[in-house]
């Protein structure tokens, strides 16, 4: 059954168009709208739409696609409806595209991170599914009203962590819960400080870099752990001066946040550390990404962005690449991306809502199977504590539960 997808946000990871030309990154083609134009070439998918703020943008957009897209891939058609009008600016075009959206549609939102609440809350409200770029929202009180509304309307409301698709990642997972009690993780995620040209109209005013890198391996802790160990103390500390140099707004640099675990059987405490950084020079990747994990009975590491596979060209030098996140060289002609996990992301949520409309599944049956919103509340809290902290000095703030069940972030 071919789903109808409303992308809502036409940034770098939808479209790979930044100031009018193909963004100067890893994802010059984009990502979701390649993956949709693939999906709808293979009949997952049926009609396109694309929704923005400024429709003069459109035409650049469309030009993008044809260029980096339709041109470069055999069979690819990347049509697409687009909101609001080529001459029109309308912040709230999202409402007129929903509205214009059949029940049992997909919602894709990939806008500033302050917007998701309000724009998912519309959707949902519409009964439609939602996929939203993570973080979900910035706040548990935010995040638990989604968990509401998406069971009030009966649709999937689902975060896009990717790298749970990682096959490296997915086997730490599984390896990692046979390695007893949690102690210690340390994660480290950055991007070329190129980025804050990119990021400049959001970067420090609707969210940090801990919301926006940090949520990956924060997000990946509670996936390995999150049944088993729960966070009860966040406190963090950051670096500045470049962002603000660049940028001329006040906004971090590099975030920490140190995490207290309690395991909740044993009641033995464990320890996890998240680095997020924009700042980073110019490296042979975009995005350096790691972590160690260790439990009471194993240990394991993974340098993301280092798989011993590497290229020289004369015109881009020397670069570590990792064809597992998105596959953009053709394949005889052919995109062959369908693989990847920075694909299936976005191909498990399609076939998740087909399944759905249906009436094949129901969206509860996708909780331990797809980061749904009622599987990611700890990293939403570990988000908001980290924030928390960092307004208040750096000071400890604890997290409050009623039972096992998690209520708020204290604002003490």
């Amino acid at each position: 059954m071919e789903t109808d997808i409303l992308v809502i946000g036409t940034g770098e990871y939808v479209t790979g168009f930044v100031g009018g030309a193909a963004a100067n990154s890893d994802k010059s083609a984009g990502v979701v709208a390649l993956v949709l134009f693939d999906l709808r070439s293979r009949g997952k998918v049926n009609q396109i739409s694309l929704c923005g703020q400024d429709g003069k943008r459109f035409p650049g957009i469309r030009h993008h696609f044809a260029e980096q897209i339709s041109s470069r891939y055999q069979g690819i058609d990347v049509s697409v409806h687009t909101f609001p009008d080529d001459n029109e600016y309308n912040p709230q075009a999202y409402q007129m595209a929903i509205e214009k959206m059949k029940p049992g549609s997909g919602v894709i939102i990939v806008t500033p991170d302050d917007t998701h609440f309000d724009i998912a809350m519309t959707a949902i409200s519409h009964k439609m599914h939602v996929l939203v770029a993570k973080p979900l929202v910035k706040t548990l009180e935010e995040h638990e009203k989604l968990i509401e509304a998406g069971k009030e309307h009966n649709v999937l409301v689902v975060v896009e962590m990717h790298k749970r698709f990682d096959p490296m990642y997915s086997d730490a997972r599984d390896r990692a819960r046979s390695y007893g009690d949690f102690s210690y993780m340390n994660s480290y995620m950055s991007q070329p400080r190129s980025q804050l040209n990119t990021f400049g109209k959001w970067a420090g005013r609707s969210s940090d870099i801990s919301y926006y890198l940090n949520s990956h391996h924060i997000d990946l802790l509670e996936w390995m752990i999150g049944d088993r160990a729960r966070p009860i103390q966040v406190s963090a500390l950051a670096a500045t001066g470049v962002a603000q140099k660049k940028l001329g707004i006040d906004t971090e640099d590099t975030i920490t946040l140190t995490v207290k675990w309690e395991n909740i059987e044993s009641g033995n405490l464990g320890i996890s550390i998240h680095t997020a950084s924009w700042i980073a020079p110019k490296s042979d990747v975009h995005s350096q990404q790691r972590f160690f994990y260790m439990g009471h009975q194993g240990e394991l590491q993974i340098d993301q962005a280092h798989r011993g596979y590497a290229t020289a060209t004369v015109l881009g030098g020397y670069a570590s690449i990792n064809p597992l996140f998105m596959k953009y060289e053709p394949s005889d002609g052919k995109f062959a991306g369908q693989g990847t996990y920075g694909y299936q992301s976005f191909e498990r949520f399609v076939d998740a809502v087909g399944s759905i409309n249906q009436g094949k599944a129901e969206p509860r049956d996708f909780d331990k199977i797809l980061p749904t919103a009622g599987g990611t509340i700890q990293t939403t809290a570990i988000l908001e504590t980290g924030r928390l902290s960092l307004d208040n000095g750096g000071l400890p703030i604890e997290i409050q539960y009623s039972s096992q069940e998690l209520l708020k972030a204290s604002k003490k």
